[in-house]
C-alpha cells in the first residue's frame, strides 16, 4: 500500500474519477465524449459541437463483486487464486477508504449470499476481509452462474459507483450482456484471476485432476504430449470466449495471476487507464510511449 499511495491519486483526490456535477469548462467535442454533455447553445454559436467538462467528485463509493466458488481455491504456487482475491480486495478498499470514500460488498456462492453495506474505516475494511477469509469452502450443486450474480448485484446497487468484478470467470457461458448492462450503469472493472497451471499443464505423469465446480475426478496421463497440445488448445478457446465477453461489454480488465505481483499489476493498470483518458480528452502521450499505445483492453 505504501508503493501505491501517492502515485496513483495524489494526496487527495480518488485512485479511479469519478464524474462531477460542478461545471469547470468548455473544450470542443472529442470521440468518445459522452453526447450528454454537449452544451448545444455553444455549439449553435461555434458551428461546431462543444462538451461541457466538470470538477471530479472527490467522494466515490466501490462496491466489490467477488465471486468465492469453489474454483477459487486452485493454487499451483505459493498462492490460492481466493488468496490473490483477498490481498486485492485489502490493498484497494484501505487506499479508498483512507481518502475517506466508502466500499461495500457482495459475496456468491450459489447466490449473492452477503452482503457487507458501502462505509468508510479501517475497521470497516477489515470486517470485510475478515468475513472473507473466514467464509468457509461450500460444495457445489450447479456451475458458476455470473449472469444471476451480477443482475442480482444491479438490482441492489440504486447508486453509481465504481464496482470490482473479481473472479476467474469459471462460469455458465452468457453472462457478457448482464455485464454489459452493468457496465452502462456503473463504472466496471472486471478483476480476472487466474493460474499458469490453467493454461498450460507441464509434465507430471499420471495425477489426478478434480473439477472445483462439479467435483468430478478424472485420472490423466500428462506424459502424453498430444493431452498436454489438446489441453492447451482448449484453454485458448476458454480465454478467446472471456475475452469476445469482456470486449461485448466494453469492460476494462485487469488480470491477476498468482505468481504476479499485485502492486505492480494495479500500478501499471491505473497509469494505462490514466494515459487512455488523456487522449481521448484530447492530450497526447510522453515520446515513449507514442510507439506503444496501449490501454487496457479485456
Amino acid at each position: 500500500m505504501r508503493r501505491l499511495d501517492g502515485l496513483l491519486h495524489g494526496d487527495y483526490r480518488t485512485l479511479f474519477r469519478g464524474a462531477g456535477l460542478d461545471l469547470a469548462d468548455l473544450r470542443e467535442y472529442q470521440y468518445h465524449d459522452d453526447v450528454r454533455h454537449i452544451d448545444w447553445n455553444v455549439t449553435a454559436r461555434m458551428q461546431q459541437p462543444f462538451v461541457r467538462t466538470f470538477n471530479e467528485e472527490r467522494d466515490l463509493t466501490a462496491w466489490f463483486l467477488l465471486d468465492l466458488s469453489p474454483s477459487l481455491d486452485f493454487g499451483s504456487g505459493e498462492a490460492a487464486k481466493r488468496q490473490v482475491a483477498a490481498e486485492f480486495v485489502a490493498l484497494l478498499a484501505r487506499l479508498f477508504t483512507r481518502r475517506g470514500n466508502r466500499v461495500g460488498a457482495m459475496f456468491y456462492g450459489d447466490a449473492v449470499d452477503t452482503v457487507i453495506p458501502a462505509r468508510t474505516g479501517r475497521l470497516h475494511v477489515l470486517q470485510l476481509l475478515h468475513r472473507m477469509l473466514a467464509r468457509e469452502a461450500r460444495e457445489r450443486s450447479a456451475p458458476t452462474d455470473l449472469t444471476a450474480f451480477i443482475e442480482s448485484a444491479a438490482a441492489m446497487m440504486r447508486r453509481r459507483a465504481l464496482v470490482f468484478v473479481v473472479s476467474d470467470f469459471v462460469s455458465r457461458p452468457g453472462w457478457g450482456p448482464a455485464l454489459a448492462r452493468l457496465n452502462r450503469r456503473h463504472e466496471v472493472i472486471a478483476v480476472r484471476l487466474h493460474d499458469p497451471m490453467e493454461t498450460e499443464l507441464p509434465d507430471l505423469g499420471l495425477v489426478v485432476i478434480q473439477d472445483a465446480e462439479s467435483g468430478e475426478q478424472l485420472l490423466v496421463d500428462t506424459h502424453d504430449r498430444g493431452f498436454r497440445r489438446r489441453f492447451a488448445a482448449a484453454a485458448a478457446r476458454r480465454e478467446r470466449e472471456v475475452r469476445a465477453q469482456l470486449a461485448h461489454a466494453q469492460c476494462d480488465a485487469l488480470e491477476l495471476a498468482t505468481d504476479d505481483d499485485l502492486a505492480d499489476t494495479v500500478f501499471r493498470f491505473a497509469d494505462l487507464r490514466k494515459r487512455r483518458a488523456q487522449l481521448n480528452a484530447g492530450g497526447g502521450l510522453p515520446r515513449h510511449l507514442e510507439e506503444n499505445r496501449e490501454v487496457p483492453v479485456a
